[in-house]
């Protein structure tokens, strides 16, 4: 029996655990938060800050873990990977300096430069503030604003979106270096209009198994308008593409994400874990927007649920190097996930509120819930001011999918809670169609 540990506390490692919860293991868990939904389905766990690489460590070695499966970014630019393979731990999730596929963008872009990476964009990276004004000065193309390092996904701005102008995109430039947002320094690129879609993929160095394609929406309000968040909600679809996506603009993704690895591997970093890939659908195919080095969040909730292969064998697989050998399946199972959050989120959102879930009810529709950015305290679960969960419909088709997940966020009730109802309706699914055919026809 294999002893796993999981880290992290939110809703995508929930639905990481939950995964492995059906493999026959010893399951753990580190978390800075009390996750009431890992709390139930772990053996043991422990309240870490899962940027504290060496008590995470010293945790991992006290329960003899055999694999440990890395939830958020912020640890692996922190070394973590690094700590667990050098004391003879599998680790799912890449070493520092390959996390840097996500933990640095300048890094990232100029990878896909030097190896002529399909789907890369025209950009511009900058340490100084001097340096990216006389590149937005000459520039002849809107663009697109991105800080170099991490910022929990609520960094990127685009020009004609967030940005009116080029004079607020000078401004924005210039808050960056002024506060250090990200880290020290900027990445301009080329604007690029279409849809998103994420692609997520099993890696262990050499090998990459793609999963089903989702697609997330990231402003705060319906009919995608309103501030960046970290997500509000993501949904996938029975034949694993997206209503707007061919099989061939996703075997391109599937291109863009191999020859990333290909490129880690010639640089002597090779990338073991999961590859998450952010493209933008264009009229001339899909194109990097950007790459994570783990599970999105929601996207693991869409995917996770519906995967029909041992996970923990996957990841072991993965961690070890030996992916090609595994078989890894999903159900032809439609998903919908929309986050439960507090109200005013992306902007000024209240916190320490009690939510109550009737998770039994719940599964009765057709539906899961997965516990996110909150704590259990006396029995009772109280929200912070990130997301607080999110639940998940799966049913056999899209529509189906959405309208259970409609049917299950009813047994759920708090103070001040809010919810992205639009996700995955045909209304707002059949616009994306149409903008996609609008654009197509422009070639």
């Amino acid at each position: 029996m294999d002893r796993v540990l999981a880290v992290g506390g939110g809703g995508r490692e929930h639905a990481i655990v939950a995964a492995l919860a059906k493999s026959k293991i010893e399951l753990f868990a580190v978390m800075k938060n009390r996750n009431p939904g890992i709390v139930r389905l772990v053996k043991d766990f422990k309240l870490i800050n899962e940027t504290d690489v060496e008590n995470v460590v010293k945790y991992a070695l006290s329960k003899k873990v055999d694999v440990v499966v890395v939830g958020p970014e912020a640890p692996l630019e922190a070394g973590l990977a690094d700590a667990l393979t050098t004391k003879g731990i599998l680790c799912v999730g890449p070493k520092k300096q390959a996390a840097r596929i996500e933990t640095d963008k300048a890094f990232a872009r100029a990878l896909l430069d030097k190896y002529k990476v399909q789907g890369n964009l025209r950009f511009g990276a900058f340490a100084d503030l001097e340096s990216a004004k006389r590149f937005l000065e000459s520039a002849d193309m809107q663009v697109a604003i991105k800080p170099i390092g991490l910022t929990g996904g609520k960094g990127v701005k685009v020009e004609g979106e967030h940005l009116k102008d080029r004079a607020e995109t000078l401004d924005y430039v210039r808050e960056i270096f002024d506060k250090r947002i990200g880290g020290a320094g900027v990445v301009i690129e080329e604007k690029i209009v279409g849809e998103e879609f994420t692609l997520q993929a099993f890696c262990d160095g050499k090998h990459l198994v793609a999963m089903p394609a989702v697609q997330d929406h990231k402003r705060a309000f319906e009919g995608d308008v309103g501030p960046n968040t970290g997500g509000m909600g993501s949904y996938s679809v029975e034949d694993h593409l997206l209503p707007f996506l061919t099989s061939n603009e996703l075997e391109r993704a599937k291109a863009s994400m191999r020859g990333t690895v290909e490129a880690l591997a010639q640089e002597g970093t090779p990338y073991q874990g999961i590859l998450y890939g952010q493209f933008m659908l264009t009229a001339n195919g899909p194109r990097v927007i950007e790459f994570n080095a783990r599970f999105g969040d929601p996207e693991a909730m869409n995917v996770l649920p519906i995967m029909d292969s041992d996970f923990e064998e996957v990841c072991a697989r993965v961690a070890s190097g030996h992916l090609s050998q595994a078989k890894v399946r999903f159900e032809k199972l439609a998903t919908v996930c929309k986050y439960v959050v507090p109200e005013g989120y992306g902007q000024n959102p209240k916190a320490n509120l009690p939510v109550e879930v009737d998770e039994t009810a719940v599964k009765r529709e057709g539906a899961r819930v997965f516990f996110a950015a909150v704590n259990e305290d006396g029995g009772r679960i109280l929200t912070s001011t990130s997301r607080a969960l999110g639940v998940v419909g799966i049913a056999k088709d899209l529509e189906s999918a959405e309208m259970a997940c409609e049917r299950a966020l009813l047994h759920v009730r708090g103070e001040a809670i809010y919810v992205r109802h639009d996700i995955g309706k045909p209304a707002i699914i059949q616009k994306k169609v149409e903008r996609m055919l609008a654009l197509r026809k422009q070639l």
